[in-house]
């Protein structure tokens, strides 16, 4: 999946960026009080993106 993809549909869902790591993107959701990282690659794998998606509780893309 393409990282802007991935962006986009962490923003639709409420998570908002927290902060910029070293060599990831910090984001999570204050309201339910959970955070993942998120590397900057342009491709993030299939089972990474399910794996940010359940740390977050979000539904997958």
């Amino acid at each position: 999946m393409k990282r802007v993809d991935l962006l986009r549909h962490l923003r639709d869902c409420g998570c908002e960026l927290i902060r910029e790591g070293g060599k990831h993107s910090w984001w999570g959701d204050a309201g339910r009080g959970t955070r993942s990282a998120v590397p900057r690659h342009r491709e993030i794998s299939e089972i990474l993106v399910k794996k940010i998606c359940r740390d977050l509780g979000i539904p997958q893309p």
